[in-house]
């Protein structure tokens, strides 16, 4: 499996830092959610005007974009025109940084029937597919808010190209909040699956950085979540593409800092294997 580690775990780093840091202590790739105080890095200096420069930096040092993280939300009816725009101006900023994949949400009105939600997700991946170039790049949803269970995941797919989609597993969520097994998760969505998220927490509802499920971030292998036992499913599974670790310190900043917590999952992970 290749590493990435996700910019949610280092808002305060430069792209110096960033580089050096993650080509340092053993990552293979970046996966950009965010770059300082700019979440849509598709509105930054950096990965626009600069993009030749910055990606440039990346290849030197010899890491890879491993994808770009959006906030587009597919079966969101009233956001569809703004999905979209937001999806051109990642083509054209994956395209520069010779990124292939770009994780979207499922999201939506909770209101609304899964069934009624999937096909506008349906509707909404279609035009985003008309988009020049955009049928070059692999559109990966990730287990997610509405979207969590791997039955639901199924349905959403049934209306989405096979050829240009897929799932970014995010261990984390299926196990917390849809109380799956990694095992279950790989019997239902394994075929699909092509990118995955990890990241460990502790249960301790007083927290005051707590997530809403009371769960508070850790490092790997130091929580409560079996983040062990999904590697192990991921190498029975064959399972050989980008493992990202994403470390959510921009939302919750109590958890430990970018410079222990990236070097302690590339560890945690060696020790696996």
């Amino acid at each position: 499996m290749k590493l990435a580690l996700s910019t949610l775990g280092c808002p305060e780093w430069d792209i110096e830092q960033i580089c050096s840091v993650g080509r340092e202590v053993g990552y293979d790739g970046i996966d950009f959610r965010g770059y300082q105080e700019q979440l849509d890095v598709t509105r930054h200096p950096l990965f626009t005007e600069q993009s030749d420069t910055t990606a440039s930096k990346i290849a030197h040092i010899g890491l890879r974009t491993s994808a770009f993280s959006s906030s587009i939300r597919l079966c969101d009816a009233d956001a569809r025109e703004a999905n979209v725009t937001e999806a051109e101006r990642l083509v054209e900023v994956a395209t520069a940084f010779d990124a292939d994949r770009i994780r979207v949400f499922g999201g939506g009105d909770s209101d609304r029937s899964t069934d009624e939600l999937a096909r506008i997700g349906g509707d909404t991946m279609n035009a985003i597919l008309d988009i020049d170039g955009a049928s070059d790049l692999r559109w990966m949803v990730e287990t997610h808010d509405e979207w969590t269970s791997s039955q639901d995941c199924r349905r959403l797919l049934d209306e989405l190209p096979e050829e240009h989609t897929g799932i970014l597993w995010d261990a984390a969520h299926t196990i917390r909040l849809a109380d799956e097994t990694p095992t279950e998760t790989l019997d239902i969505l394994g075929d699909r699956i092509e990118y995955v998220h990890i990241k460990d927490a502790v249960l301790d509802m007083s927290h005051d950085d707590a997530t809403d499920d009371g769960y508070v971030y850790t490092l790997p292998g130091t929580g409560d979540l079996p983040m062990n036992d999904v590697i192990a499913a991921l190498h029975d599974d064959g399972y050989d593409g980008w493992l990202a670790y994403e470390h959510e310190k921009r939302w919750h900043p109590s958890i430990p800092e970018p410079e222990e917590a990236f070097p302690a999952f590339v560890d945690w992970f060696r020790s696996l294997e």
